[in-house]
């Protein structure tokens, strides 16, 4: 069963969940997500070991041997990051609808209308989850369009935080050799962050 089936045809439907469930199901969705994240990282490992292994052979077939598993192990992590790319969707479309839950006016606590979704809305969540061209970073953008969240909750929620955002740029530094180990990106994301916080 797909999401969006499950979305729509279970007894007792996401739009309809109480908080405490909807917290459950975000729960399972991240526990899913970190085993695939935790199997992700194996595979790249273990394709590091693949080429380790091909760099010390000679003999073409060995070597041949070595490119087909690599080709293996490659075509295998592709397939877990799609699976996690649409799992983190899901994962964000019931975290977002427990805050909506959460959120809402005790009288307003029935139906889809509740969670601010429509029917033609939850084909439009499914569509975008299943669409692998769609990055967890597009989905969030337009999950609060159509959950009409506002542009407050955008950006206390969706959105990289300034701090965030510094520590992306810390971690771009790392990877082009600019900062040299994650003990001198730890110390520069603090200072930078004690900087914000002294300006602010």
């Amino acid at each position: 069963m797909n999401f969006f089936e499950w979305l729509t045809t279970r007894r007792k439907t996401l739009a309809t969940m109480s908080a405490a469930e909807l917290r459950a199901q975000e729960m399972l969705l991240e526990n899913d997500c970190n085993r695939m994240q935790a199997k992700v990282r194996k595979l790249v490992t273990d394709k590091q070991k693949v080429v380790e292994q091909g760099a010390k052979e000679k003999t073409p077939e060995m070597r041949r041997t070595f490119a087909q598993q690599f080709d293996l192990l490659h075509t295998e992590q592709m397939m877990v990051a799609r699976q996690l790319n649409i799992r983190t969707k899901e994962r964000l479309t019931v975290s977002r609808l427990r805050m909506l839950r959460e959120n809402a006016p005790a009288g307003r606590l029935g139906g889809l209308g509740a969670v601010g979704i429509r029917e033609s809305d939850l084909a439009l969540i499914a569509r975008l989850i299943e669409n692998d061209q769609i990055t967890g970073e597009m989905y969030n953008e337009r999950l609060n369009e159509i959950l009409a969240l506002g542009h407050e909750a955008d950006a206390a929620a969706a959105g990289l935080s300034p701090a965030s955002q510094e520590l992306m740029r810390i971690w771009s530094d790392l990877d082009a050799g600019l900062i040299k180990d994650t003990a001198e990106a730890f110390d520069e994301a603090e200072r930078r962050v004690r900087e914000r916080g002294a300006e602010a």
